[in-house]
């Protein structure tokens, strides 16, 4: 590859860009570029998109793992509640709308990647196909949990699609385990106070928890694999109702009415 075509590009919030800045050595030849996506804000995801296919650059990896954990009940600016229309509806929508870059830019040797964080938390999720947005009953917890679950019941429909299509672009779902990061803010004080007391022995750093989504973006291992959940760098068994082909259909034709897409599905097949 042209090296002057080699560009990577991190995503991400307000406070992205700053960070990026401040943590790249400045004798970098292609060094990180920010580009600003609120993941709450359909808006936001076109406008980025728009942007990145502006430069003409190829995408190899795309990592989804923006979120909010146990917020109190409040909506995003397109009306859906915040854990699904964030955790699950935002990356749906990203992924959706780089599939084709994703596709012209894998091969047979190097397949592009999707990497899409989840978590264990999913195990005792439900979905509430006529509730998706928890109008009826709102729990923190509950409302969590079914965000995570979506999250992989999306992943292995949408490896389901693009082997379909004999794409080079493989989807696999990572749980990155207990990590001791900000989104515990939302807890009750004294399971903070727990979690101060107890995260040196029982929760992972912030670098120990990337380590899983770092191997599913780059390990040769997992070349050309897809539809896997992984865990401490390892394939794994999801919940059993993750494997519910007709429920991982649904949702996907659900979310793409949601966010405004013709159904991927209609596309391929």
């Amino acid at each position: 590859m042209n090296q002057e075509k080699h560009q990577q590009i991190c995503v991400g919030g307000k406070k992205g860009g700053k960070h990026v800045r401040g943590q790249q050595p400045q004798h970098w030849v292609n060094p990180v570029e920010f580009l600003y996506c609120d993941l709450a804000s359909m808006k936001s995801i076109r406008q980025f998109v728009q942007q990145f296919r502006a430069k003409n650059c190829p995408l190899h990896v795309l990592v989804n793992n923006a979120g909010v954990m146990l917020v109190p009940e409040r909506k995003t600016e397109d009306g859906f509640e915040e854990h699904f229309g964030l955790n699950y509806l935002g990356h749906f929508l990203l992924t959706n709308l780089l599939l084709d870059t994703l596709k012209q830019s894998g091969t047979h040797s190097h397949n592009a990647r999707i990497i899409t964080v989840s978590s264990a938390t999913h195990y005792v999720g439900k979905l509430h196909l006529n509730d998706l947005q928890s109008r009826c009953s709102y729990s923190p917890h509950g409302a969590y949990a079914q965000s995570k679950l979506a999250l992989v019941l999306f992943t292995y429909r949408l490896q389901h699609l693009l082997t379909a299509n004999g794409s080079h672009v493989t989807a696999n779902v990572v749980d990155p385990g207990v990590v001791n990061t900000e989104l515990y803010k939302h807890v009750f004080w004294v399971v903070k106070v727990v979690k101060w007391m107890t995260a040196w022995l029982f929760f992972k750093t912030p670098e120990e928890g990337a380590s899983t989504t770092i191997y599913a973006a780059v390990s040769p291992e997992v070349e050309g694999a897809g539809g896997c959940y992984l865990y401490n760098e390892e394939r794994t068994k999801s919940a059993d109702v993750t494997y519910d082909e007709e429920l991982q259909r649904v949702l996907w034709t659900e979310s793409c009415k949601m966010v405004g897409i013709s159904d991927e599905a209609n596309r391929l097949l």
